[in-house]
């Protein structure tokens, strides 16, 4: 049965949803390796307000088993002032029980973001998104600048993770740039995954 990493996610206008989509095909390009992609519940302001247990569209609901069963995990958000979603750190809050017992000690993890504009707060977002993933004991991998496309892009793409820039209003598509460097996050994650099967 083949390692699966984790494509974990929040995504509101799309954007977040397609790079997961994109760095989830760069993992199965690594033999031996599946994506299992899983997004997480917008939070409503009033919290007693429950959310359908099952999302209108996209992949399912993340449970914190997929933590425990993943054998690495890729994590995305939009930006938020610089920072992850409310949702995605929600559900990261609720992880004591996997930190307690190590569930994801040793690990490899990346993440991704989606902002509207150029200096909206990428590189912010990824650093903030690898702090509680650093607590869990995870191996940060990052995208080397050995990738031409990270040269060359003008608008996505930072060494400390995959980024997009998706416009104010949504309008800007993601770039062949961005696409290549999804792929290239989702191999980088899946080759280490390979890797260290090989090595127990």
């Amino acid at each position: 049965m083949p390692d699966e990493i984790l494509v974990l996610y929040y995504s509101r206008g799309g954007h977040t949803a397609q790079l997961a989509r994109l760095i989830a095909r760069g993992v199965e390009e690594i033999d031996g390796v599946r994506a299992r992609s899983r997004q997480v519940p917008p939070v409503a302001s009033v919290t007693q307000t429950a959310q359908p247990a099952v999302p209108d569209d996209g992949p399912p609901y993340a449970e914190l088993r997929d933590l425990a069963e993943c054998a690495g995990l890729i994590l995305g958000s939009p930006t938020r002032f610089g920072n992850m979603a409310a949702p995605l750190k929600h559900f990261i809050d609720s992880t004591i029980a996997e930190w307690a017992s190590g569930a994801l000690v040793g690990k490899p993890c990346a993440v991704f973001t989606s902002t509207a504009t150029m200096h909206g707060g990428q590189e912010t977002t990824l650093l903030s998104m690898l702090l509680p993933l650093l607590h869990h004991g995870m191996i940060a991998i990052g995208i080397p600048y050995t990738e031409p496309a990270l040269n060359r892009t003008r608008s996505g793409g930072t060494p400390y993770g995959l980024s997009h820039v998706a416009g104010l209003e949504g309008e800007n598509a993601i770039s062949e740039h961005e696409r290549e460097l999804a792929r290239v996050l989702g191999r980088r994650v899946a080759d280490l995954v390979r890797r260290l099967a090989a090595s127990r």
